[in-house]
């Protein structure tokens, strides 16, 4: 017999079908009544023929024509919608998607595999895990350790020995003892109270990676969990079946508890969950659509599941990388302007980097030259101005191996740490199956993480900063040469000038963003916990540092490009042409005014899939740069 789970005004509901003869509106209605039923009030309602109401799918949100039948309309267990008319604008309404539900209805489930031992993981790796690229494996060698560690804890069990968190309470409850048989029910609930975080749902991206990378902890075998459970989450992984994890609540000590709880809440079939098939849904219907059960705790596995910084590392991992991304970006942009300002390529020369022999530097300064005027690719602009009278260029264009090389030195040392963080044990207590006991430490705290994510947002605002300062270079006629704000006819058409106040207003948001959390501290638990990282916060705002400067640099890139247009016909540089080709498959010349801020994003997607830094890239494989 079919049956398909509908979602009603918050109401998750299994209906069973007996006809396949009946129609998409016969569910509907059916779906609605029972809804009035289970409520006192019938749910507002008069009756159900009064109900005026649409249904589509979750996967994708499709509609569905109320004509036709189930049998043709809808697979068996899908999960559907029934979205009641007026309901879409009450403050009440839930939607069973997250935001950009158009990116994950074109999911597909992957056929690669990563093999996870604990101790080798990367950012990339973690970063492509989050975007459903690889499921995941346990090595032989890694589940040999969780087995020996899960020997001590049931050894523990066995003799009734009292050890913080298997057999007390948590926090200021650690010297109560719990009895035998309540310590299934201590894991539960400890899971269940640790759930208070607040805020929008991490996005399946992010819940993708915050639920790998606690598998990869979990894999080292320090932790205690069973062979069994963790197999339980690996399967929810490669099911992509998401808990819901609110974004805010964690302090970063002891871990981030809240998070990594409401990530367990949904393994055990509490809470809601996500899947690409289900939409939002309860999570005992999603886990049950992909054939799984709700995971059983064992003593110590609640606490397995929720100790540690994985979502402070997680985050982490997509700002480092995101980070990496828009600096090796942020040259090739910056060499564009350089050009269309018509500056001089003497400040990158190779003698004035080996004497402030900084790594960032120098490689910065070899990417200038390799994309400016030189005799492997000559440029007809830089030509043009060969004897002019100007002998240096102001600090934005001048700088740059100097500016935005500290920039490519604080990511690397960021990743540096967060890579360790990714490999690293962060329980307590930890589970030494070699010596035969547990021993309970720091390792949660989350200061490491937070201060380097602390760090990088200060280091990577500098892109957008000087960014500006160039787009500013380029409006101003005063100081481009070019027609005011890169528009003919000024005045009837008002060109970049109000793109450039969006860049200054993101420098200026981010200036606040970069005052570091770190820095703070105040006491939880009884004090207990008396001092605490806020790492969460440092890497919620890191990432929203590094979204404001990918949007200022795709500005400058914009109005770089639309430099170009005045300087016509003489030609850049092979490299920096290919660019310019790029953004015109997306953007057109600025002829007169037009709506803008799709330009801006089209040329921001640009920037985020990384097509500026493919083409840099090609060019040195090919041995052209």
């Amino acid at each position: 017999m079919p049956r398909y789970t509908v979602h009603v005004r918050g109401e998750w509901l299994a209906v069973p079908c007996t006809d396949p003869q009946l129609t998409v509106g016969w569910l509907g209605r059916e779906a609605v009544r029972r809804y009035m039923k289970n409520k006192p009030d019938n749910g507002g309602f008069a009756s159900v023929d009064a109900v005026r109401f649409l249904v589509r799918r979750c996967k994708g949100l499709g509609l569905l024509d109320n004509e036709d039948l189930l049998e043709v309309a809808l697979e068996d267990n899908e999960f559907v919608e029934v979205v009641i008319e007026g309901d879409a604008m009450s403050p009440d309404f839930i939607p069973s998607q997250p935001e950009g539900v158009y990116l994950y209805s074109k999911y597909r489930e992957p056929e690669k595999y990563i093999d996870l031992d604990g101790d080798s993981l990367t950012t990339e790796d973690l970063v492509n895990l989050g975007k459903g690229h690889y499921k995941i494996k346990l090595t032989p060698i890694a589940e040999k350790k969780v087995q020996q560690s899960r020997e001590v804890i049931d050894s523990i069990i066995k003799e009734k020995t009292v050890v913080y968190g298997i057999t007390t309470g948590f926090g200021k409850f650690a010297r109560t003892v719990i009895p035998v048989n309540k310590l299934q029910e201590l894991q539960v609930n400890l899971v269940r109270s640790h759930s208070s975080g607040v805020g929008k749902p991490l996005s399946p991206e992010r819940c993708r990676m915050l639920l790998a990378l606690r598998i990869n902890v979990l894999a080292k075998g320090y932790s205690g969990i069973s062979l069994e459970t963790l197999k339980q989450v690996i399967e929810a992984f490669n099911a992509s079946c998401l808990s819901y994890v609110p974004e805010k609540g964690t302090v970063g000590a002891s871990g981030d508890l809240a998070p990594l709880s409401h990530l367990a809440l949904g393994l055990i079939g509490e809470g809601k969950m996500w899947s690409p098939k289900s939409g939002w849904a309860d999570a005992k219907y999603v886990l049950e659509a992909h054939g799984l059960k709700p995971i059983v705790l064992k003593p110590k596995e609640g606490l397995a599941l929720i100790n540690g910084t994985q979502m402070i590392t997680s985050l982490g991992c997509e700002a480092v990388e995101r980070a990496s991304a828009i600096a090796r970006q942020a040259d090739i942009v910056a060499a564009l302007t350089l050009e269309v300002l018509k500056g001089t390529t003497k400040a990158f020369d190779t003698d004035i980097h080996a004497v402030r022999p900084h790594r960032g530097q120098i490689e910065v300064a070899f990417r200038f030259r390799s994309l400016l005027d030189s005799d492997h690719h000559p440029s007809e602009i830089a030509e043009s101005h060969r004897f002019c009278d100007r002998v240096q260029d102001a600090y934005t264009l001048r700088c740059c191996p100097q500016i935005h090389g500290v920039v490519n030195d604080t990511i690397a040392f960021v990743k540096d740490i967060i890579t360790t963080e990714l490999n690293s044990a962060t329980d307590n207590p930890m589970v030494f199956a070699s010596r035969g006991e547990t021993i309970s430490g720091g390792n949660f705290h989350g200061e490491y993480p937070a201060k380097a994510l602390d760090y990088l947002a200060i280091g990577v605002h500098e892109l957008a900063a000087i960014s500006e300062r160039r787009i500013e270079r380029l409006c101003n006629p005063s100081l481009s040469e070019l027609p005011a704000f890169l528009v003919a006819e000024g005045g009837l058409n008002s060109g970049f000038m109000i793109a450039h106040c969006t860049a200054a207003a993101l420098v200026s948001e981010n200036k606040a963003l970069c005052h570091p959390s770190s820095v703070d501290s105040l006491s939880t638990s009884a004090a207990t916990e008396d001092h605490v990282s806020m790492g969460g916060w440092a890497a919620r705002k890191a990432l929203r540092v590094i979204e404001h400067v990918e949007q200022v640099l795709a500005i400058e890139l914009l109005a770089a490009c639309q430099g170009i247009e005045f300087l016509r016909p003489l030609r850049t540089t092979t490299p920096l042409e290919k660019v310019y080709d790029l953004v015109r498959s997306v953007v057109r010349p600025w002829i007169k005014d037009r709506f803008m801020a799709p330009d801006i994003e089209a040329a921001h997607r640009l920037l985020l899939e990384q097509k500026a830094s493919w083409l840099l890239g090609l060019f040195l494989s090919l041995g052209l740069l």
